[in-house]
């Protein structure tokens, strides 16, 4: 597009219940306008007070989503960096407790010249500033996609509501499209779908001043036409814009259900752009290696959260991608790590292929965790640790291989004789949580002749962190002489970013978060490597009396 083309607009809401996909939605929709030569960008405003998720509790948020910047997101700006392959910033995550923050300490230096400071207009002049700033970062951004959390009638979101009908006006029906994700129910008794909460919903939407120009329908299966003239009909819609999206195997085949029922020729017509059709070959491809795989794995995600699936959403993602790499479905078998340290780690490990401890914060499941490592590090289980999981791995390496029985984290006992985890130099003293610990991307130098290296193919990587603790330097001669390689460290040596196990089919651990930048279709070099390790597992467990390296021309396409 030409750099001169004004700047459009995507306003994603939610009605009737929450979780119904919105952020799978945006992501969607603007992977299909980036794959027609668009340049797109997304934007989550969440409406909670909070000014970040940082400090918020997994099991009522679930992921923290960490930018390279250093930004504690919302976990749907995962999604919208795997669909469409960008790293974001601190701009395309708004909150309401940003907004506040900002009115009130302008307001306090005097800004507003002694006017009363309001919802209308000073919050929604804030509200689409923090939209339209996006346009401004380089002046090239055909397409913005803005998804606004929650659903309608949330007291929380109605500035936000206000703020995006405020923008539709201003710009106009040619450059401005309002897309509503709403539930159409299947209810068993009646054998049939309802539409009565979608019509409810799009009243309520309505009656605040926004008419949707196309409607998503989640439904259990796909919906009739009948049914889509129906819905059409009663909210003000044209049926070819009431657009089914039922469930599926994989949430990348949503954008190929929307390419399928036209939803960016709605789009593209709406803004009147003459544009070329997607090639969506490459994701056809993958998309057709997830739903039919050659081989099936069963890995274990040890952890404390294990019952919110979406406090490890992007771990999730990654498995699917390195799955994938190697034609292999990840079966993920959550395992919580208080019942190891209950009932012990082989009645839950035996039969998996792999183990994964991923981060977290606090004591509880610690002890779980370091007993499951043992377990797969003395049976040559492939194991990943990310994070605590690296700490934890050290903890137990220090334990039972150096004989420091009563090795720990500084973290959790402050009166340990062998915190072999400490308190990182630059972390003394902080009092406040938020935004504090070390976030965001910080490089790491490889050690020569390491999985690690052989994972990467170069010697110096950029990976993102989120932790206040590290390996105590004080401990690393002793570590060494033990065996524990630190196949990547900070590149003044400071920092241990990476250790594994010499000898062990697959032992690595590291300080980052390297399920944060995988992509479906460049899946993460670490994810990639320990799904081929545990497929070399599984292999050589139905067949030992062959190594079965395994089908490497199918196993080595670009990472």
């Amino acid at each position: 597009m030409s750099d001169s083309v004004r700047t459009k607009y995507i306003f994603v809401t939610g009605g009737v219940v929450s979780a119904l996909g919105k952020g799978i939605a945006a992501s969607s929709m603007a992977f299909l306008m980036q794959r027609r030569g668009l340049r797109v960008q997304c934007i989550k405003l969440d409406p909670y007070l909070n000014v970040d998720p940082g400090t918020m509790n997994p099991f009522q948020h679930g992921e923290v989503f960490v930018l390279d910047d250093g930004s504690e997101t919302d976990l749907d700006l995962g999604h919208y960096e795997r669909f469409l392959d960008q790293s974001l910033t601190a701009g395309n995550n708004v909150t309401t407790g940003q907004i506040y923050h900002t009115i009130i300490s302008r307001e306090r230096k005097g800004d507003y010249l002694g006017a009363t400071v309001q919802v209308i207009p000073h919050v929604t002049e804030e509200i689409k500033n923090r939209i339209k700033a996006l346009t401004r970062l380089d002046g090239t951004t055909d397409l913005i996609v803005a998804e606004i959390g929650g659903t309608v009638g949330d007291i929380e979101s109605l500035p936000f509501l206000e703020a995006i009908r405020q923008i539709g006006l201003e710009e106009g029906p040619a450059n401005v499209v309002f897309v509503h994700v709403t539930l159409v129910p299947y209810i068993p008794t009646a054998g049939e779908f309802k539409t009565k909460p979608t019509q409810h919903s799009v009243k309520a939407l309505r009656e605040i001043g926004i008419q949707p120009n196309v409607l998503l329908c989640r439904c259990s299966t796909a919906i009739s036409e009948s049914l889509r003239q129906k819905i059409g009909l009663f909210c003000s819609v044209p049926t070819r814009s009431v657009v089914a999206a039922p469930d599926v195997t994989t949430i990348y085949e949503v954008p190929l259900n929307f390419h399928n029922q036209h939803l960016d020729d709605i789009i593209a017509n709406q803004f009147g752009w003459d544009i070329p059709s997607p090639e969506l070959s490459d994701w056809e491809g993958m998309v057709d290696k997830i739903k039919n795989p050659r081989k099936r794995l069963k890995i274990g995600i040890c952890g404390k959260y294990v019952n919110l699936k979406d406090a490890y959403k992007s771990i999730i993602e990654a498995f699917v991608h390195g799955g994938v790499h190697s034609h292999a479905e990840v079966a993920l078998v959550w395992v919580s790590s208080e019942d190891i340290k209950k009932g012990g780690a082989e009645r839950f490990i035996h039969d998996l292929d792999g183990l994964l401890i991923p981060g977290g914060f606090g004591e509880r499941g610690v002890e779980g965790k370091i007993e499951a490592i043992r377990y797969v590090r003395e049976n040559n289980i492939p194991f990943l640790g990310i994070c605590l999981g690296m700490q934890c791995a050290v903890i137990e390496y220090a334990r039972n291989v150096c004989g420091l029985k009563d090795a720990h984290s500084f973290e959790f006992y402050r009166d340990m004789k062998h915190a072999v985890i400490h308190l990182m130099a630059d972390q003394e003293g902080v009092s406040d949580l938020g935004g504090t610990m070390r976030l965001g991307a910080y490089p790491a130098v490889l050690k020569e002749g390491t999985k690690s290296l052989e994972a990467y193919g170069e010697d110096e990587i950029t990976e993102r962190h989120r932790h206040r603790y590290e390996v105590n330097n004080a401990y690393r001669e002793m570590l060494e002489e033990h065996g524990l390689v630190f196949s990547g460290v900070s590149p003044d040596d400071r920092l241990v970013e990476m250790v594994e196990v010499p000898g062990h089919p697959w032992f690595v651990a590291v300080q980052f978060h390297p399920e944060l930048k995988s992509r479906p279709t460049r899946p993460h070099p670490l994810f990639r490597e320990f799904v081929r390790a545990a497929v070399d597992y599984s292999d050589r467990k139905k067949n030992p009396a062959s190594s079965n390296v395994g089908e490497e021309e199918d196993m080595t396409t670009s990472a």
